[in-house]
């Protein structure tokens, strides 16, 4: 039994030799170590040995096991460094070489506008507000001096969901809700960006879906000057100090004077061209006056208080600005023409 242990040792220290992967080795423990291995089969019949040579072959086998199981476990070590040594070789990266660029996006068009000209406002003191894109009848149209029937109704042909509800059709109902939420106890001073909705054919300058940014300001002793000042400023900024304005009669239920705005074509400088179409100007907002109808049914008394309300939209802005020529290329998601505004 002793030759029979001494030359399993013998075979199985081989066998290890011979290995050439994990799973080789794996087999070997196993075969030689594993419960049906020779080496169990052998200290099975240790029972017909008499006393004195059970420890002596005991001693043996425990040494004949432990003997290959350090030369597996030696093995196993020296093939897993050896394949470790093996990947990081292939893997090996050139930190030399310059990174692949990862395409970022940008601000959209109308976006980087809306922001510009917000910060422009809060620099004059306005604060930005927000209101529901769905809106009642009653700040729509009636709370602005439009009330049911009114003719004026006509010119924003709307998209109404029930008799009382409809998607916005400008953003004036939000100076309505602010007025009526103050409840005359103090001035306004304010602009309020968003989206609205008319029912309208899209083509080159009209769009269902458009953006608006109107501004209100509500004190005692606010006058026509002051809007000029603030639209002079306005326009200065957004397109450069040598822009001129004019301010022409208009008409519109809940200002009174009204006026539209124009800016000298800064194309021809005024002279007249084919952008400006021969007249020197530019057709860029309508603003005036708070309807004295308007205040009283926010709860501000007319006779106490005066204000101004003005109204522009980016998109025309935008278009101005940078020579976007359809109102559509903002809404249909052309990668091509996004990228090139990034850094507007």
């Amino acid at each position: 039994m002793k030759e029979q242990l001494q030359a399993l040792e013998q075979e199985a220290l081989k066998k290890v030799d011979e290995a050439t992967s994990l799973q080789a080795l794996q087999d070997v423990r196993v075969a030689y170590l594993g419960k049906k291995g020779p080496i169990t089969e052998v200290l099975r019949g240790m029972g017909k040995l008499s006393k004195e040579e059970r420890p002596v072959i005991g001693e043996l086998a425990n040494t004949v096991r432990g003997n290959i199981a350090n030369a597996l476990d030696e093995k196993k070590t020296a093939m897993e460094a050896e394949e470790l040594e093996k990947q990081l070789a292939e893997e090996t990266i050139d930190v030399s070489l310059p990174g692949r660029p990862v395409p970022t996006g940008g601000k959209h068009l109308l976006t980087s506008i809306v922001e510009e000209i917000e910060d422009l406002f809060i620099g004059m003191g306005f604060e930005v507000r927000e209101g529901p894109e769905v809106e009642t009848d009653y700040y729509n149209f009636e709370a602005l001096n439009l009330p049911k029937g009114h003719p004026a109704r006509d010119m924003q042909d709307s998209f109404y969901i029930t008799e009382d509800i409809l998607l916005r059709t400008h953003t004036s109902p939000v100076q309505a809700r602010t007025m009526n939420m103050i409840k005359g106890e103090r001035p306004v001073k304010m602009i309020c960006p968003g989206k609205v909705y008319r029912r309208d054919t899209d083509d080159a300058t009209h769009s269902h879906q458009f953006t608006q940014i109107e501004g209100l300001y509500v004190d005692r002793n606010v006058r026509m000057s002051d809007l000029k000042g603030v639209l002079d400023r306005f326009a200065k900024q957004m397109f450069g100090e040598d822009r001129q304005i004019r301010l022409r009669p208009s008409f519109f239920p809940f200002t009174e004077p009204s006026v539209e705005m124009d800016i000298s074509c800064k194309v021809c400088n005024g002279d007249g061209c084919s952008v400006c179409k021969q007249t020197g100007w530019i057709e860029i907002l309508g603003a005036g006056m708070v309807h004295p109808r308007v205040l009283e049914m926010a709860g501000y008394d007319p006779k106490e208080y005066s204000g101004f309300a003005f109204g522009m939209g980016p998109e025309r802005i935008a278009m101005l600005k940078y020579g976007v020529d359809d109102i559509r290329h903002f809404y249909t998601n052309d990668i091509r023409f996004l990228k090139q505004y990034h850094q507007a």
